[in-house]
C-alpha cells in the first residue's frame, strides 16, 4: 500500500501502482470526472501514470490555473495533430497555451491557407 497526503493534510492508503485517476475514482466518481491533471510530490503528473510510492497529491480542475493550463495545452496539441493529418508537412512555430486560450503559429505546405470553409 502507498500513503497519499492530500492538500487538507488527510492521508489515505491506496494500492501500489495506483494512478491519480484511480485514486480520484476511489475518492469520488464526480471528482474523477472533473480533474484535468495532477501534481505528485510537486511535479506535474499524468492522470494515467502510476504514482511512485508515498507522497503528496493535488488534483487540478477547471477552477484552478493549473487545470486550465493543462486543458489548453492538451487542446493545442490535439489541434496540432489534426493540422498535421489534414496538411502533412505543416511546420509549427510558437504556441500553445495562453492565459485565456491556446494557439500555434503554423506554416502550411505549398503556401496553403486555411479558410472559413476549411
Amino acid at each position: 500500500m502507498i500513503k497519499i497526503t492530500f492538500p487538507d493534510n488527510s492521508v489515505k492508503e491506496f494500492a501500489e501502482e495506483s494512478t491519480p485517476m484511480d485514486i480520484a475514482k476511489a475518492l469520488s466518481n464526480s471528482l474523477a470526472k472533473e480533474i484535468l491533471s495532477a501534481t505528485f510530490n510537486g511535479s506535474p503528473w499524468d492522470l494515467t501514470r502510476p504514482v511512485t510510492g508515498d507522497g503528496t497529491l493535488v488534483f487540478h480542475k477547471w477552477d484552478d490555473d493549473e487545470g486550465k493550463h493543462t486543458f489548453r495545452h492538451s487542446a493545442a496539441n490535439l489541434m496540432a495533430e489534426a493540422l498535421e493529418q489534414l496538411y502533412p508537412g505543416t511546420q509549427f512555430g510558437l504556441g500553445p497555451a495562453l492565459e485565456n486560450g491556446f494557439y500555434y503559429d503554423v506554416e502550411l505546405p505549398d503556401g496553403k491557407v486555411i479558410t472559413d470553409e476549411d
